[in-house]
Parts: structure tokens; sequence; C-alpha cells
């Protein structure tokens, strides 16, 4: 066995430590107080093995990602392979949703009373809703919010307003957009690591972005599709600053990114990868981008919501909820065993790799059996970049507990970080076993 991938190992055996401790540390904790507030830490998630009419899909997806991922990303070219990687993903996040059942797995998770859908019907007219939003917010305040009408600015409920009006309305069609969304993510961090870096290093991510455990999530959680919004403004900023219509695709980058802040305010934070994008390219495409920036927040401010004002009561409303109850000391340690659950044990080891070509000079490093080249040191910087931007909503104590779905804006970026192993198949197997282990011992939250 080689030295790097011996480190490798290593690497992913820590990780399965953490969230050894995180399991063991979290059920004593919850047993003893309940402080934790969910029944299988570190997830949102209880103890239910079960089957379902998505299980023998989902065998069949990982098999056939696992057995023939490798090869096509190396060979289909690549507009096909975009929708190949597509098809697939969608195929593998159906396939695990369908494990919990049509109503469970699909239609019923945007239906709580904590949700986004319940929500529709207060927004007949949404100027007025968008003018009253913040009086909803804090717990003591008549018809308060649900918990994540509140917990987010209106752009995300309005998503499903929008939807109710064109007669896609309730829970099932709710869920399938974030399904049909959500999966784009990986279409667009793959243009995104294109256009950076490398097209060698993108086809060798491909097979990771398809098979992650992430999808366990992105099934269906509006934060799956919150993470594609994210994922196209990055990915639409990297082509502008590499010199790809860049009044269009800055001005449109713009644009996701104004929308994004409005659907989840600890998407402020997806700055530090944009900032990296910019390190690795021109910053000439930056008036266009700045100018499609302002076009969401102008709208929302002429309509009458506070970002701010909001954010500042969010903040009240956290504290007055879970978020004031929930241990800081366990959360922000095991917080991040959560991650390993949505990334998977390959990309904690490609992320070793991805941080050893961060460091390594070309000709000078004694940790890679090759200098790494211009391409790798730049996909370093970028997953880098996004496992800055989660460390820092980790310390922050905004994000305790949840964040299997809170994030994967942040998740979809680490992933790439998989193209830097060898021995692809394995490790993707790993990837699988996780995803199905998870999805069918575990009733998942989301």
């Amino acid at each position: 066995m080689n030295r790097n991938l011996l480190r490798d190992l290593y690497a992913a055996g820590c990780a399965v430590v953490l969230v050894v401790a995180a399991v063991l540390v979290g059920r004593a904790i919850q047993h003893r107080d309940g402080s934790l507030r969910v029944d299988w830490p570190p997830l949102l998630a209880s103890w239910d093995p079960h089957v379902g009419p998505g299980t023998p899909a989902a065998v069949v997806v990982a098999a056939a990602v696992v057995a023939y991922g490798p090869t096509l990303a190396a060979r289909l070219p690549w507009r096909p392979l975009l929708f190949a990687v597509w098809g697939a993903g969608l195929a593998w996040t159906w396939s695990l949703a369908l494990v919990d059942g049509w109503q469970r797995g699909v239609a019923g998770q945007l239906t709580s009373r904590n949700e986004y859908v319940p929500a529709v019907g207060r927004f007949h007219d949404i100027p007025a809703a968008l003018r009253d939003f913040d009086r909803h917010i804090l717990i003591g305040s008549p018809d308060n919010w649900g918990a994540h009408v509140a917990g987010h600015p209106p752009g995300a409920t309005l998503t499903f307003v929008l939807l109710d009006r064109v007669g896609l309305g309730g829970g099932g069609w709710a869920g399938a957009w974030c399904i049909t969304v959500g999966t784009t993510a990986a279409v667009a961090v793959l243009i995104a690591v294109r256009a950076l870096t490398d097209e060698s290093l993108a086809r060798r991510a491909a097979p990771f972005l398809v098979l992650a455990p992430a999808a366990v999530w992105v099934g269906t959680s509006a934060d799956g599709y919150f993470a594609a919004v994210a994922a196209w403004a990055v990915a639409l900023l990297a082509l502008a600053v590499r010199g790809h219509r860049p009044a269009l695709t800055g001005f449109a980058s713009g644009l996701l990114f104004g929308l994004t802040v409005y659907l989840s305010y600890g998407l402020t934070l997806m700055a530090v990868v944009a900032g990296a994008v910019l390190l690795l390219g021109s910053r000439r495409p930056l008036g266009f981008v700045l100018a499609g920036l302002v076009v969401v927040p102008v709208v929302f401010t002429v309509l009458g919501f506070d970002w701010w004002e909001a954010y500042r009561l969010l903040v009240t409303r956290y504290y007055q909820g879970a978020g004031g109850v929930r241990p800081y000391g366990y959360w922000v340690w095991a917080n991040l065993a959560g991650t390993v659950f949505i990334v998977g044990p390959a990309t904690v080891a490609g992320l070793r790799r991805a941080v050893v070509r961060l460091r390594s000079r070309r000709g000078s490093s004694r940790l890679v059996s090759a200098p790494p080249d211009r391409g790798e040191r730049r996909l370093g910087l970028l997953v880098c970049a996004a496992l800055l931007a989660l460390l820092v909503a980790d310390l922050s104590g905004m994000s305790k507990a949840e964040t299997e779905r809170i994030w994967l804006p942040f998740a979809v970026w680490l992933l790439p970080a998989c193209a830097f192993l060898t021995g692809a198949r394995g490790w993707l197997a790993g990837q699988a076993v996780l995803a199905l282990l998870v999805n069918h011992l575990l009733l998942t939250g989301w």
C-alpha cells in the first residue's frame, strides 16, 4: 500500500472516530437532559431500520455509478457528461427519497407546521406580506411564522408561493422542485471546476458529485435548492472571471448571489467562495457582478422587506427556540461529524490531499508523490475556501445541529476534492454504502 493511500485511510479513519464520538457523547447528553433536541445525534433523525419502494433503484444506481462512472466520466464528450451527471444525480436522489415512500419521503417533507408550504396561503398579497414579514418572526409575536419561514428571508417562502401561483402547489410539487433544482448543483460545480482548474480534474470529480451522501438531504430539503442557486452563482462567476462572455455571466452571477442571500441569511458566507474564484481569474467582470448583485436586494427593499432588521430579529428568535438550549460546546465539533455524513469519507481523504496541494510548491514537497500542477493548486484553493466558510458558520454559534441540510451549499464545494484520490471505485463504493445505510437505518428529518 503506497504512503499517500495510507494517509488517506488515516484521514478517513479519523473522520469515523469523530462520528463515533459525536454519536456516543451526544446520546449521553441527550439521555441526561435532552438539551441536544435531536433523537440521534449528531443528526436530526431517529433510529428506524426500513426499506421502501426506492430501495432497489438506489442499489442499482449506486452499483452502476461505481462500476461505470469513472470510465464514462473520462470518455463522454463534455456536454453529454453534464447531462449524464444531472440525470444520474436525479436517479440517485429520487431513489433515496423514495426509500421512505412518496408521502413520507417527498410529498410530506415540506408541509409540516415549521416548513414553507403551510405559509403559502398568507402571501395572497405579496407586497403586504413582505412589509409585514418582520412582525411575525419572534415567537411571542401574533401569528408567528413557523421555524423555517422565520429563519430565512422571504425569498425562500416566495419560491413556493410562486410555484403555487403557476399551478404547482402542495408538498409533492415542492419536493419535486427541490430535487430537480437541487441536483443541478453538481453540474454547476463541474462547470466551475473546469473553468478554474482543468477539465481532467472536473471529470475525475464527476462520479463523486453524483454519488454524494448529501443526496439523502437534497431530497427533499429546501436547502438543496438553495445549494443549487448558490452553486450556479459561483459557476457563472467562474465563467466570467475566465473570460466567457464576462458581461452576461458576471451580471447573471450577481443576480443569483443577490437571490442567494434572500434565500438564507447564512449564505452571505458564500462570499468566501466567491473571493477564491476572484483570486483565480480576472477581476474585470466585477462591475457587472456588482450591478447584478444589487437587483434582488433593491426589489425586496422597495417592496417593504428590511433584511437587516429581519436578521436582527432572527437572532433573537434563534435563541428563543432550540438554538438557545442546544449546547455550543457539543455542537461546535459535532457539527463537523454531521458534515462527514453529507460529504462522506472520500471527501475527507480528498480534503487532506487538497490541503497538501495548496501548501506545496512545485518541486519542493515531500508530502506528495509528484509536485502538484497549477490546476491542482487552484482546485485546492477553491475547496479550502468552501471549508473555511463552513468553519466560520460553525464557530458563529448560529449553526447548532441540523447542519446536514443547512451546510449543503458549502458541502457541494468540498466534493471536488475527491478528484485528487486514486482508486476511485473503492472510494465511490464507500460513499454509496454510507448513503444507503443512513437512509435505510435512520428516518431523517429532511
